[in-house]
């Protein structure tokens, strides 16, 4: 015969962990009720409007900046301006306050203990901080895209872009196009995101780890400065930061751009998985424990680096281009294929006779310094004759650009005669003065494209 013990009222009831719900919401409170968070939300929220509407007022545009030269043109060319910025610093920066800290904040604290009585989960505590980061990095990232496209709409109109192959775009798809750009960068900011809990996992306290999102990010821009193999450019997981641009040539150039957004999500995964595994081994009952810069480095950049080098050869097995990806040929194509469209809204705006590319038959011959066959690589020693033919004419036109080629494929086209062609003047147009369109233009070279004219 055997017996059992019935609870009584003095035996405790099971406890239960937090639900990952509530430990969400918990965590969510904690992110927003601080202040330098509130101020950061409301500063996107309103200072990309701002900024969009008071430049596109100035005189003076921001023409170094992809689409700045448009700011007058077109309220669309603001949100791209604004997204350009916040490829290179803003969204490095916002994913170092939030992510790089939601985890070091506690150690600074010396509040572990609290919070695991309260949830008495690990597993859903890491769950409701990045979720809770997640969160407040896409309110931040809204904010940017409602803000700039506000702006921009409002001080200068819902009006025609013109693209990087030249060709006009009407408003509905520049508008499609804006929105779609901003989607595809959280991909990499994602993996920032990633990145940033790892860092504040393996880190600690140290300010190391709330800095570490925005210094990989500046890496990654030095490195596409850098003359790398296309399949080491593409690995890296900020591409997609400046392969947006590929959305805006005819035909779009989506494959070094969905490139980009698989290997940002995949880091992103592999980044927040790493930070999963060291937080569920972290010894919580020491008190002193602030982050091991060795446990940083062996159990989280070095399997980083390793996944650098995958992600690398895969690309390289996956396309079939090598070197800069920069090719004489195809530098000719674009700008030919530029050329004919910008010629096509001169000649409207000039009120001549409507003309097609295809009468145009415009074509390019580029040296670079004084490689005349063959040339390649990044630079700004491109020269390039543009050749082409009006209907009824017996004279073949000529003119001359200057080129401005950045190691991934965006290129300046500057005029250099003759004046009445390419050179600076301004045309009256339905929405006021503007530059003659063929004198400096924008263009991009497809990486992953043929070398066929």
């Amino acid at each position: 015969m055997t017996a059992t013990l019935a609870p009584t009222q003095d035996t405790p009831a099971a406890t239960r962990p937090a639900s990952v719900a509530r430990g969400y919401r918990f965590e969510l409170v904690k992110l927003v009720s601080q202040w330098r968070i509130r101020l950061v939300v409301l500063a996107c929220w309103i200072a990309p409007a701002l900024f969009v509407a008071a430049v596109s007022q100035q005189d003076s545009l921001p023409v170094d900046t992809l689409f700045g030269r448009w700011m007058h043109a077109t309220g669309w060319a603001g949100p791209l301006v604004v997204l350009g910025f916040s490829g290179q610093w803003a969204l490095p920066l916002l994913t170092s306050l939030v992510a790089g800290d939601v985890f070091a904040a506690e150690d600074r604290l010396g509040t572990w203990r609290h919070l695991l009585v309260a949830i008495r989960s690990p597993r859903r505590i890491f769950a409701a901080k990045a979720l809770a980061s997640l969160t407040v990095i896409v309110l931040l990232v809204a904010g940017l895209v409602a803000s700039s496209v506000i702006g921009g709409v409002v001080a200068v109109g819902n009006r025609p872009l013109v693209g990087l192959d030249g060709d006009l775009l009407s408003a509905g798809d520049a508008a499609g196009k804006v929105l779609l750009a901003w989607a595809c960068v959280l991909a990499p900011t994602l993996a920032l995101a990633g990145i940033g809990l790892l860092g504040s996992v393996t880190l600690g306290r140290s300010p190391m780890g709330l800095l570490l999102p925005a210094l990989v990010a500046l890496a990654m821009q030095l490195a596409q400065m850098l003359p790398l193999p296309v399949p080491v450019r593409l690995a890296l997981p900020g591409y997609a930061f400046i392969g947006w641009k590929g959305l805006f040539t005819g035909p779009e150039q989506l494959g070094p751009l969905l490139i980009g957004i698989v290997v940002g999500l995949v880091w992103a995964f592999v980044a927040t998985a790493l930070a999963y595994f060291l937080f569920l081994r972290r010894d919580f009952t020491n008190q002193t424990d602030g982050g091991s810069p060795r446990r940083a480095l062996i159990a989280g950049a070095l399997p980083l680096v390793a996944l650098l080098a995958v992600s690398a050869a895969t690309v390289a097995v996956a396309v079939p281009t090598s070197g800069s990806g920069i090719q004489q040929a195809k530098v000719e194509t674009s700008l030919a294929g530029a050329f004919g469209h910008l010629y096509r809204q001169q000649t409207d705006e000039l009120h001549r006779p409507a003309v097609t590319e295809a009468q145009l038959k415009s074509s390019a011959a580029c040296t670079k310094g004084d490689v005349s066959r063959g040339a390649e690589g990044a630079g700004n020693d491109w020269r390039c004759v543009v050749s082409w033919q009006l209907p009824g004419a017996s004279a073949t036109g000529q003119a001359i650009y200057q080129l401005d080629l950045t190691p991934d494929g965006r290129y300046v086209a500057d005029g250099d005669g003759p004046k009445e062609v390419n050179g600076y003047f301004l045309l009256r147009t339905s929405n006021g003065d503007a530059p003659n369109p063929l004198w400096q233009f924008d263009g991009n070279v497809d990486l992953l494209g043929t070398t066929k004219g």
